[in-house]
């Protein structure tokens, strides 16, 4: 059983994330006036104000800042110290928060979270996916699944996967607009880009011999999901820059071709992140080695790609 001050914590980072009372009070099941007087019995006690309150929502305080900094990382350690405890060499058992993006979440990691609930009865898996990246070590993620650099220096990460890039363009377009011979050729071509989070609009990065080299390219579509630009390339608008996860059916089946094969465009490699710890759970080993299983079983990448 939770302590006072345990679940006084987890409420209020739980107010904090969701930004009302009543949300918060829908999550505990709890009346909206209970979590009201909780809040104020805290802030009593305390003998300061820990939020902002308005009509709709609410904002923190500096020493609501401050609290919900101290309480992050406390129920952390208090979780991080009963999971070792706890799961040192018996099964895997317990609340695991993983973190994925999006679009590759929902189709893929999904499935792969069902199939691993049924193997592992006694972990609890709850699924987060989101169009940009956590901060792991603020939001007590405990795992976030991603394509490319690790993000944050503060995180450890296993690689699942290599994913390879290429750019690539249907055949209908190369037909119409005719095949880039070199990178300079490309600011003559329709370019199809992919926004994603801060990264340089449009700047592509090449690497040809052990040279790098960096284009600016401008097209008429952009957009900052990945299925929506693949798409258009389909539709033959354009050059696109992908990963070998998206376009391997695609190139097999002829719809897309690699274009400059000979230049290399940096990797998508597929990693795990967790923050770095001094002990990791049993739940979240086990998760990443099925992760490690499931991508490299024999002809389990093309099976996926073609969900």
């Amino acid at each position: 059983m939770k302590t006072d001050l345990a679940s006084e914590l987890e409420f209020f980072v739980l107010v904090a994330r969701l930004g009302t009372l009543s949300g918060a009070a829908r999550e505990l099941d709890l009346t909206p006036p209970a979590a009201t007087k909780r809040l104020a019995l805290m802030e009593a006690r305390l003998g300061v104000r820990l939020v902002n309150r308005t009509t709709r929502s609410i904002s923190l305080t500096n020493e609501g800042e401050t609290y919900l900094a101290y309480a992050t990382r406390i129920l952390a350690d208090l979780r991080e110290m009963e999971n070792v405890v706890s799961s040192s060499g018996a099964e895997p058992r317990g609340l695991l928060r993983v973190n994925a993006t999006l679009g590759f979440g929902r189709t893929t990691i999904a499935p792969l979270v069902s199939e691993f609930a049924r193997r592992y009865a006694h972990v609890e898996v709850q699924l987060e996916v989101t169009d940009r990246p956590v901060d792991l070590v603020d939001s007590g993620i405990d795992l976030a699944i991603r394509f490319g650099e690790l993000p944050d220096r503060r995180l450890s990460a296993r690689r699942i996967m290599s994913n390879r890039r290429f750019l690539c363009a249907a055949p209908g377009y190369l037909k119409k607009f005719g095949t880039p011979q070199s990178l300079a050729d490309l600011a003559q071509h329709r370019c199809i880009i992919h926004r994603q989070n801060d990264s340089a609009y449009g700047v592509w990065r090449f690497d040809r011999g052990g040279r790098q080299e960096t284009i600016k390219v401008e097209g008429a579509l952009s957009s900052n999901d990945g299925d929506i630009v693949l798409g258009w390339a389909l539709d033959g608008h354009g050059i696109l820059v992908r990963s070998e996860w998206d376009l391997a059916k695609y190139l097999e089946s002829g719809r897309l071709r690699v274009v400059l094969p000979d230049y290399k465009v940096p990797s998508a490699d597929l990693f795990v992140y967790y923050p770095q710890r001094r002990n990791q759970t049993a739940r979240a080993r086990a998760f990443i080695d099925f992760l490690i299983e499931a991508f490299n079983r024999p002809g389990e990448e093309k099976t996926r790609r073609g969900r």
